[in-house]
């Protein structure tokens, strides 16, 4: 079993890109806009999105970074606004995915909505969410189908280390079951997109950042309701040249394009299929929310899982094919989380625990969200082979950055 060590990164989440020496946060600078951003989202109302002021530069300049590290930034509003999650493409483009949809916009919460709770445990597919919704809200059908969760794209043409040019890449993402938008991938001319039902493969055939062809590859992803933040994300391109992404406890009922029917519809799961969609095929299961993934040298995968606010604690988890790491959904409606606490369930290896269960490597954290693994191109050599993880605790004064590194027992 690999045992770990820890360092914390006082920070506001930000931008880690591990192909060069800083981190990366969003930055204030003026933009070029593309010709087709306002095509894009026209039909929508304007989302709410603060206007240019200093305080992105004052924020930045609040940051405690470990000594060799500096922070510069990258942009911010009105040029991206509610950012989720970001990939970036060959040239150095940034995709983001942005988010207008959350509480009664869009994504809504199980602790908010008492009333629809037995019907949500009870849900086997995403059309039983949607008969729900309106037979418990009728007027959902319009107020969550106002608001878009959308992908942004942006670039640094003059290589001066801050982003020149925006423009919504896809927008438009607001049917009633949307949302969260919360993972993008580009590669070989593809930007594949998470935004619960469904895991889309867009394309921008004449180069001007705006996607013009979209296809759905899978739909039936996020059959409950359960807690915000439970979503469909964590896109990574494995080293056996397959897509992996995650998903919360939220589950899933998925037709694969072999026609075999994907069920998995209590718990947090990790995925894979190909680059064309074929292949889709369950690796683990069990988690609660599992937010991103990350490969380390050797081509192991892991993940941070979150805690359930019960005594239990946030979790490396080690990703194994068939793995089961024991969470339900329905334990977060028990006040005491069931066997998850009661036997155990959530802890490193124990003698007492099920045979069953993958247990955890290590705690870390109370709030993992953004995870990648540094394999040593510019940072310290203390820091090769590291995994850094966005601690996120609700708020930037308290959230930071961890690093960790796995070793042999």
């Amino acid at each position: 079993m690999p045992t770990h060590r820890t360092d914390r990164f006082f920070a506001l989440l930000f931008l880690l890109a591990a192909a060069v020496a800083t981190f990366l946060i969003f930055e204030l600078k003026p933009t070029r806009n593309s010709s087709r951003e306002n095509a894009a989202s026209r039909s929508y109302p304007p989302a709410d999105i603060a206007p240019r002021s200093p305080e992105a530069e004052a924020a930045t300049r609040a940051l405690v970074l470990k000594p060799g590290f500096q922070a510069q930034l990258f942009a911010s509003e009105p040029d991206i606004a509610n950012p989720v999650a970001f990939a970036f493409d060959p040239d150095g483009g940034v995709y983001v995915c942005e988010t207008f949809r959350q509480e009664e916009k869009g994504v809504p919460d199980n602790r908010d909505h008492e009333e629809w709770l037995l019907d949500d445990l009870a849900a086997r597919s995403t059309s039983d969410r949607r008969r729900f919704y309106l037979r418990h809200h009728p007027e959902m059908q319009k107020t969550y189908t106002q608001y878009e969760d959308r992908i942004r794209f942006l670039q640094d043409t003059d290589g001066d280390g801050r982003a020149d040019f925006q423009s919504v890449f896809a927008g438009g993402f607001r049917d009633l079951l949307d949302g969260t938008g919360a993972g993008v991938l580009a590669w070989r001319g593809r930007v594949y997109y998470t935004c619960i039902p469904r895991l889309w493969s867009l394309r921008d055939i004449d180069g001007d950042h705006v996607a013009d062809q979209r296809e759905v590859l899978f739909d039936g992803f996020g059959i409950h309701v359960a807690l915000r933040g439970h979503d469909l994300h964590g896109l990574r391109l494995g080293p056996d040249g397959r897509i992996y992404f995650s998903i919360g406890d939220r589950g899933l009922n998925v037709v694969t394009r072999e026609g075999k029917r994907l069920l998995n519809t209590h718990s947090g799961a990790v995925l894979r299929c190909e680059p064309d969609g074929s292949g889709l095929e369950l690796v683990a299961a069990g988690l609660r929310n599992p937010q991103e993934l990350a490969f380390d040298d050797v081509g192991d995968l892991f993940t941070v899982d979150n805690n359930s606010d019960a005594g239990d604690r946030a979790r490396i988890v080690r990703i194994v094919p068939g793995g089961e790491s024991g969470w339900r959904m329905d334990f977060q409606s028990q006040e005491d989380r069931g066997p998850w606490m009661r036997e155990g369930w959530w802890k490193t290896r124990t003698k007492d625990q099920a045979a069953f269960l993958i247990p955890p490597i290590a705690y870390l954290g109370s709030g993992p969200s953004g995870l990648v693994h540094y394999p040593g191109t510019g940072f310290p050599s203390d820091c090769d082979d590291s995994f850094f993880v966005c601690n996120f605790l609700g708020g930037r004064r308290s959230s930071g950055i961890l690093r960790f590194r796995l070793e042999p027992a």
